[in-house]
């Protein structure tokens, strides 16, 4: 079967939603939460820190139009791998950079992309983690950016993958 799900945590869901969603082969994009330790969190409880959640986003994508390795370098280029204490001005342990990989090829890929971005120089913030339940924010927070208009504040893709 080619339709596939991946997890990405970048800082602000709205910008890395934002992203992938231009990407064809990339289905849907969901933005939530993943990492924590309460069921069912809320954005403010999300974002006082307590839940231990980070700002997610889950990816249904179709394997045969694109690969999970593309998906994954996109996101690394489109936020800041290299920052520990959160995303560009929005700091806080929700904000972090992290991926929720479903499967050891996922794993894998993210592990070998890595590695490939500490022979560049970088040192890589992002750290991996098996797939945990995935708690889809509030409507509110789906499709932000193409609600109203509007492009990331901050995201911004770079190229670092050639």
């Amino acid at each position: 079967m080619s339709i596939k799900k991946a997890y990405f945590c970048a800082g602000c869901f709205w910008g890395v939603e934002y992203f992938f969603q231009k990407e064809q082969g990339v289905l849907s994009v969901v933005s939530g939460y993943m990492g924590g330790h309460i069921p069912n969190p809320s954005y403010e409880i999300v974002c006082s820190g307590f839940s231990g959640h980070l700002e997610a986003v889950e990816l249904v994508f179709d394997e045969s139009i694109i690969s999970y390795e593309k998906i994954a370098k996109l996101f690394f280029e489109i936020h800041d791998f290299t920052q520990t204490n959160g995303q560009g001005p929005d700091i806080g342990s929700q904000y972090l950079s992290a991926i929720f990989y479903t499967d050891e090829n996922q794993r894998n890929i993210a592990q070998n992309l890595i590695l490939e971005l500490d022979k560049k120089g970088y040192k890589v913030a992002t750290t991996l983690h098996f797939e945990t339940t995935f708690y889809k924010a509030e409507d509110y927070h789906q499709n932000y950016y193409k609600r109203y208009n509007k492009i990331p504040y901050c995201h911004s893709k770079k190229e670092i993958f050639t």
